[in-house]
């Protein structure tokens, strides 16, 4: 088992307080608005930007932290500020993401600033690969890229759903199949430039939690991008797809890398709602007054918040031991990624449905965040994975057998 840090650095903790003070500060006075109105919360990725939070220089650096723990620390504390606003900021990030696992270095610093452009002119990016069919599955996905050998193109034709800014992006990663015959292993992914021809917004998804980040379907009708627009380049392409053809293994799926990177992250977020909650009902318990005493001194609601501590405690070394894993490279072989993503969403939703009970029906009403937290923290068991897709990844790894 590999080692792990359980102690943050200077600059950690520097970082850590920035981005608290962000949440703190500006995100949550704002949690309640944009979740009503269910719309982007473009003032506040502005004030985002301006501070750097969100900026391609930033990820990078938080991807570069040889320990692993920056970039889920930031996830945490975004979260804990509102899970919403939270992925309005981080979901170019999975665009990146997208560019990052299978693009060249030349295409990651074309395109990757491009993903958020600047303080002055914000641009987004989206990761388009589920499709109304195709969700966990991601073998059977029906985008289909087909090469115009004539004019070094790529013809794109397919529609994406439930995708982060989904119709909004300026810069859209679309991963799509090139030969339907070889299942997961006949996929590409590309860069779809701003204002390309013949991609448009689909529907908008009206959700029930993270209401203000914007969900919605994509539409590629014949879209053309140049040659230079597939991630990783022909050869490259050319040589996987002949592996996979004489039925050996490929080293690197476009969806699949991006997601197994990004779980810890996602798994922070997760975190970030249940540490919420907590302290925010821990404070409710030692204040509220039932029957003469403080509600805490019952043992009935001072077990519950021990439990909630202990499980946001445990979430917490899952999602840092995953991190640490993955900025050593060292591989997941338990399939610890997903069980950081997997532990830290069924606990941000068991420990806000505490939260509520704790608080009854003040944690009911929509006045008080914790009903709002509890509706954000469904997703997590959802997006990305489900926790039967995470559990089926996890057997698999511990015991060696294509379990179905």
């Amino acid at each position: 088992m590999s080692e792990f840090l359980v102690e943050l650095g200077e600059d950690q903790l520097q970082i850590q307080k920035w981005v608290h003070d962000f949440a703190e500060g500006v995100m949550r006075p704002a949690a309640h608005e944009w979740d009503e109105r269910e719309e982007t919360p473009w003032p506040i990725i502005e004030e985002a930007a301006k501070v750097g939070l969100y900026s391609f220089d930033f990820v990078a650096q938080a991807v570069a932290d040889p320990t692993g723990l920056t970039l889920p620390i930031a996830n945490e504390e975004l979260a804990w500020g509102d899970a919403g606003i939270a992925l309005a900021i981080t979901g170019s990030s999975l665009g990146l993401s997208g560019i990052a696992a299978t693009g060249t270095p030349e295409q990651l610093m074309e395109w990757g600033p491009q993903c958020f452009g600047t303080p002055e002119k914000i641009q987004l990016a989206a990761f388009c690969v589920s499709e109304a069919d195709a969700g966990s599955d991601v073998s059977s996905l029906r985008t289909r890229a087909t090469y115009d050998e004539a004019k070094d193109e790529w013809v794109i034709n397919g529609t994406k759903s439930w995708i982060t800014n989904g119709g909004i992006a300026d810069v859209n990663v679309v991963v799509a199949t090139v030969e339907p015959e070889l299942g997961a292993r006949g996929h590409a992914s590309f860069v779809v430039p701003p204002g390309t021809p013949g991609l448009s917004a689909g529907q908008k998804y009206k959700k029930m939690g993270i209401r203000a980040s914007h969900t919605g379907e994509v539409v590629l009708n014949d879209v053309r991008v140049p040659g230079r627009c597939l991630l990783g380049g022909k050869e490259k392409l050319d040589e996987k797809l002949a592996r996979a053809r004489e039925g050996k293994r490929s080293t690197s799926q476009a969806a699949m890398a991006t997601f197994e990177a990004s779980r810890p992250s996602v798994g922070a977020q997760a975190l970030g709602i249940a540490r919420a909650a907590y302290e925010y009902s821990l404070e409710y318990a030692k204040e509220r007054k039932a029957f003469g005493r403080r509600i805490i001194e019952n043992q009935g609601i001072a077990f519950k918040l021990a439990d909630m501590k202990t499980r946001v405690d445990a979430s917490r070394l899952l999602v840092w031991r995953a991190a640490s894993m993955g900025a050593k490279r060292v591989p997941f072989g338990a399939g610890e990624g997903s069980m950081s993503k997997l532990y830290a969403g069924e606990t941000a939703v068991w420990v806000t449905e505490q939260a509520i009970q704790i608080m009854g029906g003040y944690g009911y009403v929509r006045e008080y965040p914790v009903e709002r937290w509890h509706r954000d923290s469904k997703v997590y068991t959802i997006f990305e994975g489900t926790s039967e897709i995470q559990r089926l990844i996890i057997a698999r790894a511990i015991s060696g057998i294509r379990i179905l």
